[in-house]
């Protein structure tokens, strides 16, 4: 009898499996702790292959950061129907993050803790993710006063401070929700929408806070 031959995987597919051991790895170890020895294996395949594909460490950590940046922002455009009223917009937005990022903690480890404390290029990388996720909430804070108001009032640069500030809330949320058991995506949502959307809901009636009278502050 001949030797049995095996059906080699598609390049794309093995990539794919380096990948997913490598964002398991970097998520759970860091990325200086992390080692080619530790994902090759995991991958099930040879050290030598995982620089064939992927060139370097470094290399292999962008490629991880830029598939979870996609994947995210993925999850959060098709979570949200332009159908629907705009806090509905903003709740389903919410939930389909909290969802992703639950579903992927060690993806969002890497995107979350990992990249963005290991300088350039990584952090630059993730900085591009965030601000595609800040210009999509700003549009939906933008249909949300539009829906209130035929021409509204708000100045572009409050809407991005607001979108900022919403974007930077879930990313604090999502690492308290991912340490603490029992904290459903859901639950985080909520916890979130109801921060958000009462002040947002004020300021689309036109009923924004204001500062008290600055000659009352205290001076630090």
């Amino acid at each position: 009898m001949g030797a049995v031959k095996t059906k080699r995987m598609p390049r794309a597919v093995r990539e794919q499996q380096m990948l997913d051991a490598a964002v398991q790895t970097f998520g759970q170890r860091g990325y200086m702790a992390a080692s080619m020895d530790e994902i090759a294996e995991l991958a099930g395949v040879s050290k030598p292959l995982v620089y064939l594909y992927l060139n370097s460490k470094e290399d292999l950590f962008t490629s991880c950061i830029r598939r979870e940046a996609a994947a995210l922002i993925e999850a959060v455009r098709a979570g949200v129907r332009r159908d629907l009223p705009a806090d509905r917009q903003l709740w389903e937005g919410l939930g389909a993050f909290f969802a992703h990022t639950s579903q992927n903690p060690d993806g969002w480890s890497v995107l979350h803790l990992q990249a963005r404390t290991h300088g350039e290029p990584f952090a630059s990388e993730v900085a591009a993710m965030r601000a595609e996720i800040a210009a999509f909430v700003t549009q939906l804070i933008l249909a949300a006063a539009r829906e209130a108001h035929h021409d509204p009032d708000l100045p572009e640069r409050e809407v991005a401070g607001l979108a900022e500030a919403l974007v930077g809330a879930a990313e604090s949320l999502a690492d308290w929700a991912n340490a603490t058991p029992g904290v459903t995506a859901r639950e985080a949502a909520a916890t979130l929408m109801n921060f958000a959307w009462s002040g947002l809901g004020n300021l689309m009636g036109g009923r924004p806070w204001t500062p008290p009278d600055s000659t009352h502050e205290v001076s630090g």
